[in-house]
Parts: C-alpha cells; sequence; structure tokens
C-alpha cells in the first residue's frame, strides 16, 4: 500500500534536484543578503531610502525610551539601533524585518538582572550586555541546530496571555517616570505600584503634565493624521518645551548628555557566576523575542510574497544580538511596529534598514545634543503608546470559546505573568510547562469513536448520527491520534472495554486512517492486544492504514502478526469481507452436526 503524500512529496524532490545549481550554492546560505542583493537599483534604494528614514524617525525616540525600559542610560538604545540593524537585515531571511529595541525584550532585560546588581549601576549595565550576548548565543545555537521547530511549545493562547499582562506591566512601570517619582524597586512589581499610589502626593506636577499631554497628542495623531511621524513630533515639541521653561531647573528628569560619536566595538564582559544564574531567562529572551520577530516575518511574507526561514531568521537575530553585546549596547529583537512601518513605506530590501541605520549614525555624529533636554516622562509616554495596542483581552475570550482547557491556560498564563513580575519569564515558562502538560493530557486520551453504518453505506460516529451498530459480532472503531506511548494503554482499555460489554463479539475493525504515527510502545501494545484477543477468538481488523504506520508495522514484524487478509485499502473492502467470514462461519455452524 503506497502512501500519495510520501510519493507527492519524492516527485516535489525529484524537482527540485533539478533547479538551478546558484539557488542551492553555499555562499548565499552563508550570507543570506546575497539573495536579495542582485534587486538593487536606482529604484529600490529610492524606495528603501524613504522607508529607511521614515523608521528611523520613529526608532530614535523608541530606542531611547526602550533604553529606560531596559535600566541603561539612552545612549544604549541608539547603539542598539546602529550596527545590530544592519546585522539583522544581512543575515535574517525577512527582507523588511526591522531590527533593534523592543518594549518586551527591553522589560524581560531589566527584570533578569535586577536580582543580579542594583539597578542603574555600572555592573547592571555590564550585566545588561552580557544578557545580550548570551541569548544571542542561544538563537544562533538553536538556528544552527534547526531547532525552529521549538517554538511550536508555546502555544498561541499561552503567548496572549503572556503579552497581555506583560504589556499592563511594561506600561504601569512607567508610572513613576510619568508622575516624577523616584521610587526604589523591590522584587515584587505589584509593590512597587503601590507605593507609587501612596506616594502619589509627592508627584511632579510638570513631569505629569508634559508626560500625559504627549500620550494624548500622539494618540490624537495616530487617529487623525496617521501619516505624520506623531512620536518624533513629540519628542521635538517636548524637547523645545523642555529647554524654554528649563524643565530640568523645576526638578523634571531629562535625557542629559549623550555621548557624541560611535561605540567602542569591544569584547563583552563576561561573568562566568552571573551568566550561570542569567541562562534560564537568556533562553526566554531568545524564545520571546523571536516570537515578535516571527509574527512580523509572516505577515511580510504573506504581504510580500516571498519566503522566510525561521532557522535562518534565529541566526540572524541571534547575530544581532551578539553584535549589540559587542557594541555595548542591550539586547535587540525584530520590532513589530517598526517593520509594518517599513513595509507600508514601501521597502522593497534589506537596504532600508542599512538607511535607517544610517540615519542613527549621523545622530549619534551630530545631534545628540538636541536630545538633552528630552523629558524622560515623555519617554514614558512613548513605551505606553507602544504597550496600549498589545493589549487585546478579546483572544483569551476566543481561546476560551475554542477550547476551555485553551482558554484556561491563557488566563493562569496572565494570572501567573503579573504575579511573578518583574520576573515575567517566570511566568512564560509557567506557560509553556502549562502547554506541554495540555499537550500530553490530550495525547493521552485522544478521540475514540464507535462507529456506525448510515444509509449511504458509510462508516460514521454512532453517537453523533445516532447510528445503530454494524452487527452483534462486529464493532469498528476510529481512533484520532498518533499511537504512541503516552496513550496505548487508553487504546488497549477502550478496546478490551468492548470486549467485556459484548460477550458475542467475534470482529473489531480499527478504521486508522486517524492514526498518523506508531512508536516502540504501540507495536508491542498491538501484539500484546491481538494475542489476547485471539485467545479469544476475537480478530482485530485493520483499514485505511497511512503509509508511514504501515512501514513502521513492516519493519517490526507487525503486518506479519495481524495478517495480510486482515488489512484492507478502504472501509468498504474491509465490511465486505467481514461479511463474508460471517456468512461462512454460519454456513459452517448449520452444516455442523
Amino acid at each position: 500500500m503506497r502512501d500519495w503524500s510520501r510519493d507527492n512529496l519524492l516527485k516535489l524532490s525529484e524537482m527540485s534536484s533539478t533547479t538551478p545549481r546558484n539557488i542551492n550554492a553555499i555562499w548565499p546560505r552563508i550570507f543570506p543578503f546575497l539573495r536579495w542583493w542582485p534587486q538593487v537599483d536606482r529604484h529600490t534604494l529610492k524606495d528603501d531610502l524613504i522607508a529607511g528614514l521614515t523608521v528611523a524617525l520613529v526608532a530614535i525616540p523608541q530606542s531611547l525610551a526602550y533604553a529606560q525600559l531596559s535600566g541603561v542610560p539612552a545612549y544604549y538604545g541608539l547603539y542598539a539601533a546602529l550596527l545590530p540593524v544592519v546585522i539583522g537585515a544581512l543575515f535574517g531571511s525577512s527582507l523588511l524585518l526591522s531590527t533593534g529595541p523592543v518594549a518586551m525584550t527591553s522589560l524581560l532585560t531589566a527584570a533578569s538582572i535586577m536580582p543580579l546588581a542594583t539597578y542603574g549601576t555600572e555592573q547592571f549595565y555590564s550585566y545588561v550586555i552580557l544578557m545580550a550576548l548570551l541569548s544571542g548565543l542561544f538563537q544562533i545555537g538553536l538556528g544552527l541546530a534547526r531547532m525552529g521547530v521549538l517554538l511550536n511549545f508555546l502555544s498561541y493562547p499561552v503567548l496572549r496571555g503572556f503579552i497581555n499582562a506583560a504589556a499592563i506591566i511594561i506600561g504601569l512601570s512607567q508610572l513613576p517616570a510619568m508622575v516624577g517619582l523616584s521610587l526604589k524597586n523591590s522584587q515584587h512589581f505589584l509593590t512597587d505600584i503601590l507605593h507609587v499610589i501612596e506616594n502619589i502626593d509627592a508627584m511632579h506636577f510638570e513631569s505629569l503634565v508634559l508626560g500625559l499631554g504627549s500620550l494624548t497628542l500622539m494618540a490624537l495623531l495616530k487617529k487623525f493624521s496617521p501619516k505624520f511621524p506623531g512620536v518624533l513630533i513629540v519628542v521635538a515639541l517636548t524637547t523645545f518645551i523642555s529647554y524654554t521653561i528649563d524643565f530640568e531647573a523645576l526638578g523634571g528628569r531629562i535625557v542629559g548628555a549623550i555621548p557624541q560619536g560611535l561605540p567602542g566595538i569591544s569584547i563583552p564582559p563576561v561573568d562566568w557566576k552571573a551568566s550561570i544564574h542569567m541562562l534560564p531567562t537568556a533562553f526566554v529572551i531568545a524564545l520571546i523575542s523571536f516570537m515578535e520577530a516571527m509574527s512580523s516575518c509572516k505577515i511580510i511574507a504573506i504581504k510580500t510574497r516571498t519566503q522566510w526561514d525561521e532557522n535562518q531568521e534565529l541566526i540572524g537575530q541571534g547575530l544581532a544580538k551578539v553584535a549589540a553585546a559587542f557594541s555595548h549596547a542591550m539586547p535587540v529583537s525584530g520590532s513589530f511596529s517598526r517593520s509594518a512601518l517599513n513595509l507600508a513605506a514601501g521597502a522593497k530590501t534589506g537596504m532600508s534598514s542599512v538607511f535607517s541605520a544610517l540615519a542613527v549614525l549621523l545622530t549619534l555624529l551630530f545631534f545628540t545634543p538636541l536630545l538633552h533636554h528630552l523629558p524622560k516622562p515623555v519617554l514614558a509616554a512613548i513605551i505606553m503608546m507602544a504597550v496600549i495596542s498589545l493589549i487585546n483581552f478579546k483572544t483569551i475570550k476566543e481561546a476560551w470559546v475554542v477550547s476551555k482547557q485553551d482558554g484556561a491556560a491563557a488566563i493562569i498564563t496572565f494570572v501567573a505573568t503579573l504575579a511573578f513580575a518583574p520576573n515575567i519569564q517566570n511566568g512564560i515558562l509557567t506557560g509553556i510547562i502549562l502547554s506541554l502538560t495540555l499537550f500530553l493530557f490530550r495525547t493521552m486520551k485522544p478521540h475514540i469513536v464507535l462507529l456506525g453504518l448510515d444509509k449511504d453505506g458509510a462508516l460514521r460516529s454512532a453517537e453523533r448520527f445516532n447510528l445503530p451498530r454494524l452487527h452483534p459480532q462486529v464493532t469498528a472503531i476510529r481512533f484520532d491520534g498518533q499511537l504512541y506511548f503516552a496513550n496505548v494503554s487508553y487504546f488497549e482499555e477502550s478496546v478490551l472495554y468492548l470486549v467485556s460489554h459484548d460477550p458475542d463479539l467475534k470482529y473489531i475493525l480499527v478504521v486508522a486512517n486517524g492514526i498518523n504515527g506508531l512508536d516502540a510502545s504501540g507495536v508491542e501494545m498491538l501484539r500484546n492486544l491481538i494475542d489476547r484477543l485471539s485467545q479469544n477468538k476475537i480478530t482485530l481488523v485493520f483499514c485505511s492504514i497511512k503509509g508511514t504506520v504501515t512501514d513502521v508495522m513492516q519493519r517490526t514484524g507487525l503486518l506479519d502478526m495481524i495478517g495480510p487478509e486482515n488489512i484492507f485499502h478502504s472501509e468498504k473492502a474491509a465490511l465486505e469481507d467481514i461479511g463474508q467470514r460471517l456468512g461462512r462461519e454460519h454456513a459452517d455452524q448449520r452444516v455442523a452436526p
């Protein structure tokens, strides 16, 4: 019995072997940008230049804000928007993915470092750089090992539960900066928020005005003039106001002096003891930051009708993080908002990211003095504005409608992330463990359907369609799932239950089109089951077995034990043969003395 899908895959592989050799050449695999570089001409350069500058106008103020979220000086954000952006574009697989500082990765970074170093110290900054290195190495390793499939361990409901909680935490974490309070961070985020509320009478009024005013103006510009660079307009306006009223002299907090010039390139400081403590969080950052990048890559691929490789993108994003570490910057990732802007602005190739980085370079060389008076409450407003769109409780409700288990997973992850804050990495780890547990739970007891014969002669669910049993001596079942170590006992118990409740049973037909896999435990269980049933003069018959399962049965000798006379291509053939056997047995009984 041949498997249609396997045959077609073989044909496709034969077709692919006839493709031009330059497509599978080694150099484009090592240097992915060689695949899109031939597309670059004066027309695409013009489009990429416009898109790159457009993205830079948003990336520069956002980078300053996300540096604040990471707990590092503002210029770390500009450094992260320079070399890592170029590396991500050159070595990733998605043409238009915009790499750089992002809110989720920044929060995870700060939360993971806080237990290891005092907030705002040089040691804290060095650990942030180290985190960029470790999380980048994780991504490179996963990409080289072709382990992009690991991302499937994080289910969509769990991811949405985490993102909703993280977005709330990010927004609330900016309250102190928004109201001009300087409070010491503790190991309990909700306690910190309570302290802000308790000390609200000590807030800085001018900071609150600038923060709320900036947030309101950005929201209005986004709604009524979405094509305008609202973030840049707000930054320019509030910086001018801050300079005019001498906001710093009034007690307000500003960005302050930003070192002019390029970041130094050097090997990041490695603290082996701290590295051991940071490894679990580094893995979480590698996973979560790539999930954000992956969502952008999928949208870009659909809208541009281009392909992308998740393993190559893992390598590209990993190299970007390593580049951030070597250039004294914070961890980076693919930005959903800036990638969407890059696409909308008409970018054609990865050169748009190169132009964006050049704009940041010019800012570092010539324009950093203009950012000196930028108020920190405005940066807090930028962060809040960026994460508002991430909050979407409708997705959790939809997950609950689809499956109570999925809905519960989303809610538990949401609550756990809030409870563990600021160590939100524990929230997502809770979600991952929950996803795996629910997966095992579902596969341990897959759907087993008792079948009946409808008026058209087809086998269908007896319960759903209210069908009578096939025959007093015949039962048919369908097993929907892989037959492997976690559920073999459930399959065996279900069959034996049918036998124990039907003393006249002689044939059990297993419609196997739902069995898409068979492991060693499944083979051993079937051997024992066939042997036990034969002792009770009951025959196990199979039909519609998939090719992959047939191969395993053949290699292990199980096919011979079942017997070729008990294996059929279709339900109809199996039922006809069983009917003939029953007829012969009945005739033999009548002839017997």
